[in-house]
């Protein structure tokens, strides 16, 4: 009688472990389009061109649009969905400021990808937004990486899952490493994504406190450059309109290179969560090390952004391939 239980319950498990094993052994590839779509990243890569040379923005909006998307549902181009109501993840506080030149990026290479009758809904939105993000990067010269490829998108996305699952602003070094490693990211890759605010922008609300009031002693964060704090309140006075965002790279704010982890060093990171890093010893050494070489930086985010692209993903038959990146299909 025992025995049979045990193969009762061997055969109700057996399709459940089928399933796992079929979802851990559907890896994400280069070359996961070479038979279907062999021109993809090039298709894409002319339109986030074509679009970067409209506007500059398109490289941070989008570079920032791939995190969102990948730290709350996993890299399924949920960020992209508009439910119509108001509850999409897009309509959350923390995504409210994302920059619709980073959506419209993906929705111009996903028209220029379906516009070649061979790879017509064959490739993802998530994956044209991974391939979108290595481009942009190069464009602001960073670094040239292979993009891995086989995600197919989601099909949910609500107001409700994005939060506390975006690093905020006054977050502290513990607060941001158990963040990230939830994700399977390290410090070390934390601060290497981090860097990614080399070509960032910030709205003033994000930061104001830091410059107006910080505490009752302090009229400015202490760990804030003195030099840098005075014409950040010329340019976020006081009540000045909450959608008015200044470059989080003050030196070069238009080239992805070490600058970001120079400017730690001299106390200019904007947020609390950027010049923590510096400041706590724990990982200050992280942040010497990328201040002292643009190829150490380079490298650590390739292998940084790499491991945030396998986050959550969707493959095989999960998911689905939309052919509006807006809408499930």
């Amino acid at each position: 009688m025992e025995n049979r239980s045990k193969i009762v319950v061997s055969l109700v498990l057996l399709p459940l472990l089928l399933t796992t094993i079929s979802a851990q052994s559907t890896k994400l590839t280069p070359n996961f389009y070479k038979t279907t779509c062999p021109n993809v990243e090039s298709i894409v890569r002319s339109a986030v061109q074509k679009k970067f040379q409209q506007t500059f923005v398109t490289a941070p909006a989008t570079l920032r649009l791939f995190f969102h998307d990948c730290f709350v549902r996993g890299c399924d181009a949920s960020i992209l969905l508009a439910t119509g109501n108001g509850n999409a993840e897009k309509d959350h506080p923390d995504d409210i400021s994302l920059a619709g030149d980073g959506f419209d990026t993906v929705i111009k290479a996903k028209a220029a990808v379906d516009s070649n009758p061979q790879c017509r809904n064959k490739v993802s939105c998530a994956d044209i937004l991974a391939l979108a993000t290595r481009d942009v990067v190069r464009l602001t010269g960073g670094p040239f990486y292979r993009v891995e490829l086989g995600r197919r998108d989601g099909r949910i996305s609500t107001k409700a899952s994005v939060q506390r699952q975006l690093p905020g602003p006054n977050f502290k070094l513990d607060q941001l490493n158990s963040m990230f490693a939830r994700h399977g990211l390290s410090q070390t890759d934390m601060i290497a994504l981090s860097g990614a605010h080399t070509i960032g922008f910030a709205h003033c609300g994000r930061f104001s406190k830091r410059i107006f009031n910080f505490s009752p002693r302090n009229i400015i964060d202490p760990t804030l450059n003195f030099r840098y704090a005075l014409p950040l309140r010329q340019m976020c006075p006081r009540n000045v309109d909450p959608r008015i965002a200044i470059n989080m790279d003050p030196t070069t704010p238009r080239t992805f290179d070490n600058a970001y982890y120079k400017n730690l060093q001299q106390g200019m990171g904007l947020f609390t969560s950027d010049q923590v890093l510096f400041s706590d010893p724990r990982s200050r050494g992280t942040v010497n090390l990328f201040a002292s070489s643009n190829a150490a930086f380079h490298n650590a985010f390739v292998a940084a952004i790499t491991k945030l692209g396998r986050v959550g993903v969707l493959t095989g038959k999960q998911g689905e391939i939309r052919r509006d990146c807006t809408r499930p299909n």
